[in-house]
């Protein structure tokens, strides 16, 4: 009786909001042909208190469940982590799909990550002065330009205490590009992440677009070209 081939893996690497399986609504449903593994990053388990960055940390858990290798696939923030884990074991990365990477280490002086810099470098420097909500709020302010939602529930103030700790990307030890298939989708929204898209697509990566803003991985079009890159990698 002939063995039926393991499936293979893609390992998601969530960003600073939603984590684990809940940060991926569309791609749990890639489990019938691949093994998808849904990673929470350091600092992100739900029955322990947030911890600060700690980008190796980060680095390592997406390592250790590649195994003996995968696809990687991450969000924001996550795409960090990603990218470090391709630049440090290249061959266990099939692939890497990143939705809107925060990669901001490697645009640094561009122009728009220069301006998000210099509006968020003094909030940063003041974090451990506020509290959550206080955190909370000049965050919103600054990077989503509305005001911030109440903290009305348990699960609301513990995502604000874990924002509070979020180092800032553009201090990553992250300054070279694996050379792995890469595939980047941004939203079409904010010139920040249009940046780090572009500049990655000078060295190699195709990039798309899809709609949704920050969250291009949540519509049928962002799914689809995660899809059919998987599918190109399975195949080539």
């Amino acid at each position: 009786m002939q063995r039926s081939r393991p499936k293979p893996r893609v390992v998601f690497v969530h960003g600073t909001g939603r984590f684990g399986i809940a940060a991926w609504p569309y791609q749990h449903r890639l489990a019938s042909a691949y093994d998808c593994l849904f990673v929470r990053r350091h600092g992100f388990a739900p029955d322990t208190a947030p911890l600060r960055t700690d980008f190796a940390a980060d680095m390592q858990i997406v390592v250790e469940n590649l195994g003996d290798g995968g696809h990687l696939v991450a969000h924001s923030q996550g795409a960090v982590a990603a990218m470090m884990a391709a630049v440090e074991r290249p061959e266990l990365v099939a692939s890497l799909t990143l939705f809107e990477p925060a990669c901001l280490s490697l645009t640094a002086d561009l122009p728009a990550t220069k301006a998000h810099r210099t509006r968020l470098e003094p909030l940063f420097a003041a974090r451990d002065e506020l509290d959550d909500e206080q955190y909370h709020r000049e965050f919103s302010r600054l990077v989503l330009g509305t005001a911030a939602k109440p903290l009305a529930s348990a699960a609301d103030r513990l995502q604000a205490s874990r924002l509070r700790l979020q180092d800032p990307p553009w201090t990553a030890p992250l300054h070279i590009v694996p050379g792995v298939r890469t595939l980047v989708v941004t939203g079409g929204w904010e010139p920040l992440y249009e940046e780090v898209a572009e500049y990655l697509a000078t060295t190699g990566a195709v990039h798309r677009h899809a709609a949704n803003n920050h969250r291009p991985q949540d519509t049928p079009e962002g799914h689809g070209l995660l899809v059919d890159f998987l599918a190109t990698g399975q195949h080539s």
